[in-house]
């Protein structure tokens, strides 16, 4: 009793979450800040005490969800609503290199060393402060750089190439296993699909890894091996 008692609170808390984070959207989840962070230690931690506490019920994590969801929602709500509210929410990002210079104070507000900006540079392929005219430190930790113009990458504008259309990719095989809908989608069928397989000397679907295709390219294909 106690083991489908444990499954049943483990499995209502699942669904609550599930719900929960629908509700705060993706975005949410895309932009962790801080707060964020710590919000999401605390559920866990709430839900945790409320499944392995032997007083506590299902009632108990229903409403340690809802509240401290409930919280969280108002929140973002408030900041959506209220424009004034953000930066201090939210926080606000800060500029930390401004016209290639480095802004002393805005690293001291942000409790910030060099080596820690360096670290947050080489993880956007900047590897020498040198090279920037700009960088950003967003609310969730991550640093946005704006590149000086001699070391930025080059765009087809820039290089005069005419403009080409671009599709995504669609997959039509993974792990062995044909995904029937993206083909039908694709306006292709197993007839098609047997014979660009067997081009390449493929008889049988489980002897593909990954198979896909785009508009501009054609196929892809990687055997299993």
């Amino acid at each position: 009793m106690n083991l489908l008692q444990t499954a049943s609170e483990l499995l209502i808390g699942f669904v609550a979450l599930l719900i929960m984070l629908k509700l705060l959207g993706k975005a949410t989840l895309a932009q962790i800040t801080p707060f964020d962070f710590i919000s999401a230690l605390i559920l866990g931690d709430l839900i945790g005490n409320a499944i392995y506490e032997d007083e506590a019920k299902v009632g108990s994590i229903l409403f340690s969800i809802t509240v401290w969801g409930g919280l969280i929602y108002l929140l973002e709500w408030t900041t959506q609503k209220y424009r004034g509210t953000r930066s201090i929410l939210e926080g606000k990002p800060s500029i930390i290199v401004r016209d290639g210079q480095l802004d002393r104070l805005e690293l001291k507000k942000n409790k910030l060393d060099i080596n820690q900006l360096q670290q947050l540079l080489r993880r956007v392929n900047v590897f020498s402060i040198r090279n920037i005219a700009y960088a950003i430190l967003e609310t969730d930790g991550t640093v946005s750089v704006l590149q000086k113009s001699t070391y930025a990458t080059p765009t087809n504008a820039d290089l005069h190439v005419p403009e080409k259309q671009v599709s995504l990719p669609i997959s039509f095989i993974t792990d062995g296993k044909v995904e029937w809908d993206n083909l039908s989608q694709a306006g292709f069928d197993e007839r098609w699909l047997l014979s660009r397989l067997q081009e390449r000397n493929i008889y049988n679907y489980y002897d593909v890894l990954y198979m896909d295709w785009q508009k501009e390219e054609g196929i892809h294909i990687q055997k299993n091996t």
